[in-house]
């Protein structure tokens, strides 16, 4: 109930909820982390980011404080309480998470070095003998189709099998066709669902070299498996665009194209800025669209622009926009494809300048991936989202051939949008700043020629974006240099 509360925009019942619980349940260490940590997953004003930031600090110090492994019983319960909540959600708030990462990080790695002290110690470099293969392990439990690990098929198709030797490892039970790719494209394949003492045992007996984790922090199994050490060297990639706090994990695969020049202030890990935008895309296949926007009851002569972002990638500071351009380009029609939630935000700032939002905002529901691809070719925008950017979803945009309006941020994780258009060279609607964000929306809506010459040139040029070879290079690169020089100073 506590979770489902949050998620629906109810965070005060959500924390009500979790102190009654914790009240009543004292000794219950899950009551005592949604007590402490819970934070919106949408915010109602740029204020509420820091009340709840600072909430959340607070809390945080009074877990550690609180947390005592002194017996069998409060290190078993601590364990179930880490496995039930990760602080996914902290990361939307557009600031440098690292500092609170790390005594995230630590606290998890005691409660789990408390319950599995045979997997904390430090792990010498297998030796490589002649003509063997580096063994690469991948650890996650969405190797099925998800937008935190689809980018991570390319690095297993183009691997030099002559150098190396795959072994996956899928954490979750929903299978589909994206993790018969995975299976094809790996020598071993395992598929451990929900038993993190069976993965862990698997992949310390594997004895692998290098042990990757897509993504660390949106599930709690793998922050689990993350904060042991069940290899000599462990990496996590931008599947969760976020450092993880821990100081089992080594590297942060990267991109040079999406990282800005003091990109290592925000990383407990070392950073590694593999070529390009560091992963090799599959090419999404776009089918022939036969629908047309009355199919969506869409109107024909609108100006679309597609707001296709998970509802808490849109902070409060940037409501101002959307009502903006809608002043400049009266035909202007927002499609938001899982964004109903934000409704009385938009409210509010639609009537801050005089407007009705239901005027201007229509709320999609999307039965398959075919009607969401549909809604892309429909589209005239794109809009991106500041301070966290699509990835997934921009992508798929540029394969549809949509102009793009982003304008990249201070981190990382607001900056995939930046780097795509870089890549494929078509920064015409790169903005700097939220006030030419607004003017390139503004221009592309009401100049169709303007965007119609944009959406030829991400036409003729997007697939280079895809199927990209040369960060598989480039990452193989550093997996060897990584695996060598720890062979050589255990030796």
């Amino acid at each position: 109930m506590i979770i489902n509360l949050q998620r629906n925009g109810r965070i005060q019942e959500a924390i009500l909820s979790a102190n009654a619980a914790s009240n009543s349940l004292p000794n219950d260490y899950s009551f005592e982390i949604f007590k402490n940590l819970i934070v919106p997953t949408l915010y109602d004003s740029k204020e509420d980011i820091i009340l709840y930031r600072q909430r959340f600090t607070t809390g945080l110090e009074n877990l550690i404080q609180q947390t005592s492994l002194e017996n069998l019983e409060q290190q078993k319960n601590a364990l179930t309480g880490i496995s039930r909540l990760t602080n996914f959600y902290l990361s939307f708030q557009a600031q440098n998470d690292i500092e609170l990462q790390l005594k995230y990080g630590k606290l998890v790695q005691r409660i789990m070095a408390a319950n599995y002290p045979e997997w904390v110690a430090p792990i010498t470099m297998p030796t490589l003998n002649k003509n063997q293969k580096i063994r690469i392990g991948y650890a996650s439990a969405y190797l099925h189709s998800y937008s935190g690990t689809l980018w991570l098929i390319g690095w297993l198709r183009y691997c030099d099998r002559q150098n190396f030797e795959i072994y996956c490892y899928y954490t979750g039970n929903e299978p589909d066709t994206i993790t018969q790719k995975f299976q094809q494209y790996s020598d071993v394949f395992r598929h451990i669902p929900y038993n993190l003492e069976a993965a862990c045992q698997q992949i310390y007996a594997d004895k692998l070299h290098i042990l990757v984790y897509p993504e660390i922090g949106m599930d709690a199994q793998i922050m689990q498996m993350a904060s042991l050490q069940l290899a000599p060297i462990q990496c996590t990639a931008w599947g969760h665009p976020v450092t993880t706090g821990l100081s089992t994990i080594d590297y942060f695969l990267s991109s040079e194209l999406m990282e800005p020049e003091n990109a290592q202030e925000h990383y407990s890990e070392t950073l590694i800025r593999l070529p390009n935008i560091g992963v090799s895309y599959p090419k999404p296949y776009i089918p022939p669209i036969t629908k047309t926007r009355g199919d969506y009851h869409l109107k024909d002569d609108a100006v679309i622009y597609l707001c296709c972002q998970a509802p808490y990638k849109y902070l409060p500071q940037y409501d101002f926009i959307l009502p903006e351009i809608a002043c400049r380009v009266p035909q202007a029609t927002f499609v938001f494809v899982r964004g109903s939630i934000l409704k009385p935000r938009l409210e509010r700032a639609f009537a801050a300048v005089n407007l009705n939002y239901e005027d201007y905002c229509v709320f999609l529901t999307i039965p398959e991936r075919l009607d969401y691809l549909a809604i892309n070719v429909l589209s005239d925008v794109y809009l991106d989202t500041l301070s966290w950017s699509g990835g997934n979803t921009t992508l798929e945009a540029i394969a549809c051939h949509l102009p793009i309006v982003t304008c990249p941020g201070e981190f990382m994780r607001g900056r995939h949008s930046d780097s795509f258009l870089k890549m494929i060279q078509v920064t015409d609607a790169i903005a700097q700043n939220e006030a030419e964000y607004i003017e390139i929306a503004v221009k592309l809506g009401l100049d169709s020629s303007w965007r119609s010459l944009i959406a030829e040139k991400i036409k003729q040029s997007c697939d280079r974006l895809f199927d990209d070879k040369a960060s598989v290079a480039g990452l193989e690169t550093f997996y060897k240099v990584v695996s060598t020089s720890v062979l050589k100073k255990s030796i």
